[in-house]
């Protein structure tokens, strides 16, 4: 082994310590006496590769980043040809898929995402932003094969969307609430109906009660 892949290896050992300590403890209450513990490593080696507790969770969150960005790649293939609503609906889909059996990933993800450390915010969005240009060029894709209401442009549409994809799963999670149901199919079910009332509204074009609004 070269001393390249040794260091590599030894990143990788407290970079795994560290997703446990941050996915069960959260960024606040994670230590780097923890990440030590958990991975049975010296403060000595995790100070020669990583400066402090930010530079610990900027790279987990990198990671995940990364591997949310490939999965969203691999699975969105063909995914905008299909009917507008269902591609959609597929394709929002996607995160919860990819986090079901990342519960540690999932709460660093929703850490950095809903409540991040205030100092490390233009970093945190700075990792997103290979996200958010894969978002954006499968909304592109889809919105390619829509008909669009009179009047509006793509570049409106695409940032629409966008801005639905961030705040879709606090939006379904109220919706949700309103429902007695709980079981999967449901959750599927109010799915479709949310980006139902996205992409078409719940008022008739020109309806007068609108009118002065």
């Amino acid at each position: 082994m070269t001393q390249k892949e040794r260091q590599e290896r030894s990143r990788r050992e407290i970079r795994r310590a560290a997703m446990e300590e941050f996915g069960s403890r959260g960024y606040e209450a994670a230590t780097v006496d923890g990440i030590c513990g958990r991975g049975g490593i010296s403060k000595g080696m995790l100070y020669h590769y990583y400066a402090n507790k930010d530079a610990l969770f900027l790279a987990c969150v990198e990671k995940i980043f990364q591997d949310l960005n490939a999965y969203l790649q691999q699975e969105s293939e063909g995914l905008a040809e299909q009917p507008a609503l269902l591609a959609l609906k597929n394709y929002f889909l996607l995160r919860e898929t990819f986090f079901q059996s990342r519960s540690r990933e999932r709460h660093i993800f929703e850490c950095a995402m809903l409540h991040p450390p205030r100092h490390l915010i233009a970093q945190i969005q700075a990792l997103r932003q290979p996200i958010r240009a894969e978002n954006e060029r499968f909304l592109r894709r889809l919105i390619a094969h829509m008909q669009l209401r009179e009047g509006l442009e793509r570049n409106q549409a695409v940032r629409y969307l966008h801005s639905v994809y961030t705040v879709f799963w606090s939006i379904l999670e109220q919706y949700h609430a309103l429902d007695s149901a709980s079981d999967l199919h449901s959750m599927l079910k109010e799915a479709e109906e949310v980006l139902s009332l996205v992409l078409f509204g719940i008022a008739q074009p020109g309806d007068a009660g609108l009118a002065g609004s």
